[in-house]
């Protein structure tokens, strides 16, 4: 089963995220107090589980999720092979995948902290489709 390892927003876009639980979508906006949020196509930003874990040996072992700037963490499902389009039902929330990968900008705090950055061939990027509250735990389904 796919699901939610952890909710993270920062107040601030190129630095790692604070974990919460639980956190807010809005709908066609992005989590609720996160820097990225907006009327864009890159409102929420999803990380696997196994996609930090290619990351050992770096700098990352031993930090907490978020580091990478990511909203959610997930577990059990190959995020950067799915298609743009793709909807994916995230709890009570619905988001639609918008853009895989995406170009680091100079000056990331990620990663000048752990010197290579995997969100710009793994990170997925969605809109919110269907806002509510996401928790840790919470089920992910493609639909």
């Amino acid at each position: 089963m796919a699901k939610v390892l952890s909710i993270n927003i920062s107040e601030k876009k190129g630095t790692p995220k604070t974990k919460i639980n639980p956190g807010v979508l809005i709908e066609d906006f992005g989590f609720e107090g996160d820097a990225h949020a907006g009327k864009w196509h890159r409102q929420v930003s999803l990380l696997a589980k196994e996609s930090i874990e290619k990351s050992r040996g770096m700098p990352t072992d031993g930090l907490c999720h978020g580091v990478f700037a990511e909203n959610i963490t997930t577990e059990g499902i190959v995020l950067h092979a799915l298609p743009v389009g793709t909807r994916l039902q995230v709890g009570e929330c619905v988001l639609e995948i918008s853009q895989i990968g995406k170009e680091c900008h100079d000056g990331c705090a990620i990663r000048a902290l752990v010197g290579q950055c995997i969100m710009p061939k793994e990170g997925v990027f969605a809109i919110v489709i269907k806002g509510g509250k996401v928790f840790e735990g919470d089920e992910i389904k493609v639909i």
